[in-house]
């Protein structure tokens, strides 16, 4: 269950009559607990209460109580001996008039009358598997309204299914968005008169909802309507009450779908909400899932946090405003001058969703402007800061409407908190029209006609002329000589997932510059038009994205063109997830990115430690969020450092034919020398990680001829032959003539070999790789060192090895992607001692020994970060000091610190040493 549907049935809970025996039951039921969970806490089968209550081990005990005993009764589950016992995380109890509970593990509390409990259901969400954030449990009254929003939204749609196509979805999202604006006037006294929608449409209304779209219809209308022509507008009285709006919100088609006595029955309930507590940080986000039918099973997990914005928005200009603040003091003139510069920054969202970034921004500068106005005693003064100076670009339409409507709604919530209610009422209506929200696409739009520098007034202009949409933003700004901030979280779209239209974007945008766009990620777009834009406008841009294009050959194919040699990252924060609420979404690894113009001064990398977000000042920062010299890591064909030369195991090319399992091979009846001459053991990566055992042909001309005299063998070889024929690739076809032999061949067979998959786990701490006697043959799916001296296998299993790896090789999904050319040739390795060797051979031979006292385990579950047992754990532990002595004298600190001395060694190796 998502958070809307569980505020729904815990809502119908506290409004049901209260049955003592049956609410506990009731209540887990409301939070998605299991049937048959709920099923053995009824029979007593696992319920662990020591008091005649409800506990389900790991989760809650809960007890019903006699009238007036409920505070008794909570203290007595919190010292009750099962409760500690059982590990409960909730203790609750409850008369059926008061309610009263306690998260025992983070320490928030509840005691409010029963049917007021649902308005802190956020604090229970771990019952269903959700792990909460502060925001959520904050945002009762979001989340109660996009529930009962979208039951509203999908009532509508049932009686008016043309409504929900695609021609007509537009007219039905403008609708809600002029719903939310007057659910939200009427409760904040916008419209003056107490419930003045909802009580005029419950009036005016037949009972069976017949006529409820003609009463709306005539509301909407009427807001439309200035005061100047109303006389002649023909308005029914009981419309005439209504203030006139504009700002094209009631503009166009005042039509509205037919309500049915049920939605109807909706729509009141919404109106009965208390809209003064919206919070339009989080609520856009949330609405906006409603227009969206893929999206309605998550309904409330969809916002970005206000900490992650501003992870964004503090160091972009946040910080620095701030921070002249508290020089500036009481000294009115920096005051005065700071305002004036607040009043000129404009904030850019190119990809602004339902206007989140937008928003905060919006409410972050108020907030300083209300500080300059209060130490000049000029507290009730009018904000200098216009919402048209908060740009964005959104394709979504609804979306776009949601952005400025919850920006005019952050507006008057400011002008409420630092003016009063009477001066944000006085100067709230007639909203301006201008439209600085624009819906289109942000690749094909021309940014700096959205967001210009000058008061000169550009039309949005697109790529090209068929694809301009007519209903752009064309105001000009006054703020001429300001600064641009470019923030946002744009879409991020591996390559192999963009539609055919988001490549031909992506090319739109980079062809002209040369660029090979084809394996960039769709975010790589938006940060290469930022940089345009940075060039010809005093501009800043930070842009949340997948950490994939500040890896692998993303860094040297995009970030030259990004950068160039007049820019600079001026500030970033590598890999942290950034997800909704819900545990089945594990979030995406992202990064936050800060670009700028060159400028002397220092640089900060941000990151996570045990007493939260920290930084450190760097006097660069590459494009591999490194605090590190300009430098990308470019493929090699040979290794930078002495290491043995790494390949690819051998490519079979055969339609599986050339491949056996051992059953296989026991049908064919072979002799034993039969056996040993023409079959090896077969090893790729899934082979060596699950311990699967496969075996295949491994034959040359002289041993084929006499294998062909066997039935099972000369089939299979007859069969590969067909296959390779089949093909419509020429250098297939020419493989046909050695059917008996794999198509591209690696090793002779009489190796010994360390060998690891190309393919690894992200989970895995290790690059796991291993050692396999001379005779085992490799597939194309594991890389494969031939002969090597093993001290290279503790090379290739360590952290300082897998650090580098994470950073310069790409990932597939959230697997990394190994590269012997980009990863392994790459790599620097110190000048090794004969001392060095010999102790780095005597722990690769310690981890290969600590796996062997495991046998049969696999390399799947010896790595498994849960299962490691401690003595192979050990073993890498002895092998990372050891490399890292004879890297730095000592062991790095942390993954940040091995990178940094890497691109210190690559930097100098690389221009002594040929690719």
């Amino acid at each position: 269950m998502n958070p809307v549907e569980i505020e729904q049935a815990i809502s119908d809970l506290a409004e049901a009559p209260f049955d003592a025996t049956e609410f506990p039951y009731a209540f887990l039921e409301a939070f998605g607990r299991k049937a048959t969970e709920i099923k053995k806490l009824r029979k007593g089968d696992t319920n662990k209460s020591d008091l005649g209550g409800v506990l389900q081990r790991n989760n809650i005990h809960m007890a019903t109580c006699a009238p007036g005993e409920v505070s008794q009764t909570l203290t007595a589950l919190k010292n009750s001996p099962a409760t500690i016992k059982h590990k409960a995380k909730f203790i609750l109890a409850t008369d059926g008039r008061t309610f009263e509970a306690e998260d025992l593990i983070g320490g928030d509390t509840v005691a409010c009358a029963y049917k007021d409990f649902p308005d802190s259901f956020g604090i229970f969400l771990p019952l269903a598997g959700i792990s909460t954030v502060k925001q959520i449990k904050e945002s009762a009254f979001d989340i109660k309204a996009t529930g009962r929003l979208n039951r509203l939204y999908v009532e509508l749609l049932k009686d008016n299914p043309e409504w929900g196509k695609a021609e007509r979805r537009h007219d039905m999202n403008h609708f809600m968005a002029r719903l939310i604006f007057c659910f939200f006037a009427e409760d904040t006294d916008i419209f003056i008169t107490e419930d003045l929608f909802t009580g005029t449409i419950d009036r005016m209304s037949s009972r069976d909802g017949a006529n409820t779209h003609e009463v709306i219809s005539e509301i909407f209308r009427a807001m439309n309507v200035p005061p100047t022509d109303r006389a002649s507008a023909n308005l029914p009285r009981w419309a005439d009450a209504f203030p006139y709006v504009n700002g094209g919100l009631f503009s166009g088609t005042t039509e509205v779908p037919r309500f049915s006595k049920i939605a109807q029955r909706y729509l009141s309930h919404i109106g009965s909400l208390d809209w003064t507590k919206i919070n339009p940080d989080i609520f856009g986000s949330m609405i906006q899932a409603v227009a969206d039918e893929g999206e309605r099973s998550v309904l409330g997990m969809h916002y970005t946090s206000v900490p992650n914005i501003l992870k964004v928005l503090n160091p972009l200009f946040l910080d620095n405003l701030k921070a002249t603040l508290t020089e500036a003091g009481d000294n009115t003139r920096k005051l005065l001058n700071l305002r004036n510069r607040l009043a000129k920054i404009r904030v850019f969202d190119p990809a602004c969703g339902s206007g989140n970034f937008l928003v905060i921004a919006y409410k972050q500068l108020r907030a300083i402007e209300a500080e300059i106005n209060r130490r000049r005693n000029e507290a009730d003064r009018k904000t200098d800061i216009p919402l048209t100076n908060f740009r964005g670009i959104e394709i979504r339409d609804f979306s776009a409407e949601v952005a400025r409507l919850a920006l005019i709604i952050a507006e008057y919530q400011c002008d409420v908190t630092y003016r009063g209610q009477k001066e944000a009422l006085a100067e709230f209506l007639p909203l301006d029209s201008q439209n600085w929200i624009t819906c289109g696409n942000a690749l094909r739009l021309d940014w700096l006609s959205i967001c210009p520098p000058t008061g000169t007034g550009v039309k949005a202009k697109a790529d090209d002329l068929l694809q301009t949409p007519l209903d752009q933003a064309q105001i000009d700004f006054e703020n001429e000589g300001g600064e641009t901030f470019i923030c946002g979280n744009p879409p991020y779209k591996g390559s192999q997932s963009q539609d055919s239209e988001q490549k031909d974007e992506l090319k739109r945008v980079f062809h002209i510059l040369g660029a090979n766009w084809k394996g960039f990620d769709y975010v790589s777009g938006w940060f290469l038009k930022a940089s345009e834009y940075c060039r010809k406008v005093e501009a800043k841009f930070s842009f949340v994205s997948t950490n994939s294009i500040c890896q692998g050959k993303a860094v040297s194919g995009l970030w030259p063109f990004v950068l160039g040699s007049d820019l600079e990252i001026f500030f970033s924060k590598r890999d942290f997830k950034w997800s909704n609420l819900a545990t089945h979404n594990a979030g995406v690894i992202v990064s936050i990115i800060g670009v700028r113009r060159k400028e002397r001064g220092d640089k900060r990398i941000f990151y996570e430690s045990a007493t939260g977000l920290e930084q450190r000042v760097v006097s660069n920062i590459n494009a591999y969020l490194l605090g590190a010299s300009d430098v990308y890591v470019e493929g090699r064909s040979k290794p930078l450092s002495p290491v043995t030369k790494m390949v690819f195991g051998n490519m079979p090319i055969d339609g599986g034919h050339l491949s056996f399992t051992r059953a296989e091979i026991e049908a064919l009846s072979l002799k034993p020398h039969e056996r040993s001459t023409y079959f090896r053991q077969l090893i790729g990566g899934a082979e060596f990680v699950r311990g699967q055992q496969r075996f295949c042909l491994w034959l040359d001309r002289n041993s084929a001829e006499e294998a062909s005299k066997i039935d099972g063998v000369s089939e299979r070889i007859r069969l590969v032959e067909e296959f390779r024929r089949s093909s419509s690739r020429q250098k297939t076809k020419d493989l046909s003539k050695k059917p008996y032999a794999f198509g591209w061949i690696a090793q002779s067979g009489d190796e010994r070999v360390i060998l690891f998959p190309r393919i690894l786990s992200e989970r895995r701490e290790y690059i796991t790789a291993g050692l396999e006697p001379a005779g085992t043959i490799t597939t194309d799916q594991a890389y494969i060192l031939l002969d090597a001296p093993l001290w290279n296998l503790a090379i290739l299993s360590s952290r300082v090895h897998r650090a580098w790896i994470d950073t310069v090789c790409g990932k597939l999904k959230t697997d990394l992607r190994y590269s012997n050319t980009l990863g392994w040739n790459t790599f620097p390795v110190p000048k090794l001692t004969e001392k060095n060797r010999q102790d780095l051979t005597r722990c690769a031979e310690d981890i290969l020994l600590a796996r062997e006292a495991h046998f049969p385990t696999t390399i799947a579950d010896l790595y498994d970060p849960e299962k490691m047992p401690a003595n192979l754990r050990a073993a890498h532990d002895r092998n990372d000091e050891t490399l890292e002595r004879i890297y730095i004298g000592r062991r790095f600190k942390n993954d940040t610190e091995r990178l940094e001395k890497l691109f210190d060694m690559y930097t100098k190796m690389t221009p002594k040493v040929p690719a």
